[in-house]
């Protein structure tokens, strides 16, 4: 369904070292635009290839407006996880890497009776989830 997700951020660096190290345990490495042009203030994990046309990625940039970033209210970008272990690495690494938790990993059996997630804000209040399927238990 998605090519891509962006995000808002007011601090692109601070925002790389940050999903460098939370998206690192879901597997998810930096997008390559080194043969781009005008890439700059970008950032993308996932997968880019092909001049665009291979994509499945999150990107960030500082906003085009100008304007300040913001999170949205009631938004969230929920991230596949293969294991247990990689949602509760990814809520590690977010609040080693200055996030916030908004629900440590655990079950959530509200939504299954497989549903595992750790919840996080970025240090733009950007909410992402990590959330694996399949397992009952570790």
């Amino acid at each position: 369904m998605f090519t891509y997700v962006c995000l808002g951020t007011n601090q692109l660096a601070r925002a790389c070292r940050f999903y460098d190290a939370v998206l690192a345990p879901l597997g998810l490495s930096r997008c390559d635009t080194s043969q781009e042009p005008d890439w700059e203030g970008w950032a993308g994990w996932g997968t880019y290839g092909q001049e665009g046309r291979a994509e499945v990625a999150l990107w960030l940039c500082e906003p085009f407006n100008g304007a300040p970033a913001t999170s949205g209210n009631g938004t969230m970008v929920a991230l596949r996880a293969a294991s247990w272990q990689q949602v509760d690495q990814f809520h590690a690494a977010a609040l080693a890497h200055g996030g916030a938790s908004e629900g440590a990993p655990g079950l959530r059996p509200q939504y299954n009776a497989d549903f595992y997630a750790a919840y996080v804000r970025d240090p733009d209040g950007n909410k992402l989830a990590a959330v694996c399927r399949g397992l009952t238990a570790p």
